[in-house]
């Protein structure tokens, strides 16, 4: 291995060589990515080891092709060029810390430098590396949501199948002695993520070309979600044969994994094996870098950490907002008809006027390491609380599965000068809010009850309180 590892670093060396700078170019947030891949939490426990998986495919399997007739341009300018712009966009996300978006740029700011360095035809024979790299990314709880939908709707079809006496209910699975819950740690994002990984290693090891590539993620993507979907089943039967007893349902990590393997170890071992023959023609020799890149590398570095470190400087503190109300008398947060689970970086301030409740939370960016949009986590049990309708920007309508109370909140973000009625929103616009030195955010709840009848006069109430409401100092 090690003669290997010799044999093939002058390959090699050129794309350790971009990793290095790219690292270098975009360091604030390879920090801070790496703190997240120590921390080994269970959206980010592969990554170090995808780092590493990364890094030893470029020493023993570095990135060549064959010699060809057509060969791309090098067009060294536009990598450049492409390099200096995702390098501001980036200096951008960092200044506001919208986590994902810098995470994701880190794999285009890579491939970039890559591009401004060796050449577009060099890069396109990294490009396999970069992308099993960005599986190391902290981006696959954002999809947890999603394959949490995908699975209920899967597995409750094939639940129905079995016919079994059950309720389901979005993520809800009710059983005649219990009620399962499809959360986040069961979307299947781990399975989902091992089998790109796992694709992703096959394909560069093999060279595939990029149909080759493209059919193995594809069916190993579906391979992820179906061994999910199955261990969920064999679990919802298991929970409906032992009344709810068996000791598998508490702690079925264990089984998922087996379940897992006895999908994916078939498809790796009738996997075709492809390997790179001594006397193939490939090309070895690698040119030396660009100047041009050179020089854009050395412009990202200035217009990236170096401004960046300018810009973020401290702000002095503001007085904060409150709600200018009319009737509304002080009341303890915790009364909350739906209690929220907020970050405790956020300062709350309750009032009640008759059945209307309102929280302002609010919060102010003073050093370099805050965010102005803080991190909100689900704040309530959406399982417990279903969404029945959006009636109108801001306002939803949610009844409780269980005791079904129905209640209708309305909310808003509000970033510097902006408002938003959605929290994605509201991290866009802290880039025009921190570029006006606008340094504040707040959120502001209202709740209701519905009626016994119907929820259409509570609704029209709390968007009435929504138009009214204004946030004043």
């Amino acid at each position: 291995m090690l003669r290997k590892i010799v044999d093939n670093l002058p390959r090699s060396r050129p794309y350790l060589v971009v990793t290095a700078i790219a690292v270098l170019i975009f360091y604030p947030t390879w920090i801070r990515l790496a703190q997240a891949w120590l921390e080994f939490e269970q959206a980010t426990a592969h990554g170090l080891a995808t780092a590493a998986i990364f890094l030893g495919l470029l020493l023993i399997h570095p990135p060549v092709h064959a010699d060809r007739p057509i060969q791309f341009k090098p067009y060294h300018l536009a990598g450049a060029l492409l390099l200096i712009i995702i390098t501001l966009a980036w200096g951008l996300l960092e200044l506001v810390r919208i986590d994902t978006l810098t995470y994701l740029m880190l794999s285009v700011g890579l491939i970039a430098t890559a591009w401004a360095l060796l050449g577009l035809a060099r890069t396109l024979t990294f490009l396999p590396y970069a992308l099993l790299l960005s599986l190391s990314l902290p981006i696959w709880a954002d999809m947890a949501p999603a394959l949490v939908d995908l699975a209920s709707a899967v597995v409750g079809t094939w639940v129905g199948w079995f016919g079994m006496t059950a309720f389901i209910e979005g993520n809800s699975i009710t059983l005649p002695y219990g009620r399962l819950i499809i959360a986040d740690g069961c979307s299947g994002f781990r399975y989902f993520a091992m089998s790109i990984m796992l694709a992703m290693m096959t394909s560069i090891l093999n060279d595939y070309r990029w149909r080759g590539w493209l059919s193995t993620l594809l069916i190993a993507g579906i391979i992820g979600l179906i061994a999910n979907w199955v261990r969920i089943t064999i679990l919802v039967v298991v929970a409906y044969e032992t009344d709810m007893q068996s000791d598998m349902i508490a702690d079925h990590d264990t089984m998922g994994w087996v379940v897992f393997a006895v999908f994916i170890l078939p498809a790796l071992y009738f996997s075709p094996v492809r390997k790179r023959k001594p006397g193939e023609k490939l090309t070895s020799k690698v040119s030396v870098f660009n100047k041009t890149g050179a020089v854009a590398v050395v412009v990202a570095i200035v217009l990236g950490p170096i401004a960046l470190t300018i810009m973020q400087s401290p702000g002095q503190p503001i007085s904060p907002w409150t709600l200018e109300l009319s009737g509304a008398k002080p009341a303890k947060t915790v009364d909350l008809p739906l209690a929220l689970n907020l970050p405790e970086t956020l300062n709350r301030q309750t009032w009640r006027a008759g059945d209307l409740w309102m929280l302002l939370a609010q919060s102010q960016k003073t050093i370099s390491d805050d965010k102005l949009v803080p991190y909100l986590p689900q704040m309530f049990d959406t399982s417990l609380w279903q969404l029945q309708e959006s009636p109108q920007p801001g306002l939803r309508h949610y009844r409780n599965i269980l005791t079904r109370e129905q209640i209708i909140i309305g909310q808003w973000f509000q970033t510097g000068s902006y408002r938003s009625w959605n929290y994605k929103k509201a991290k866009l616009l802290q880039i025009p809010a921190l570029l006006a030195q606008e340094k504040q955010f707040a959120l502001v709840v209202l709740q209701m009850k519905c009626t016994q009848r119907n929820c259409d006069l509570t609704t029209e109430e709390v968007q009435q309180a929504m138009t009214s409401i204004q946030l004043v100092r």
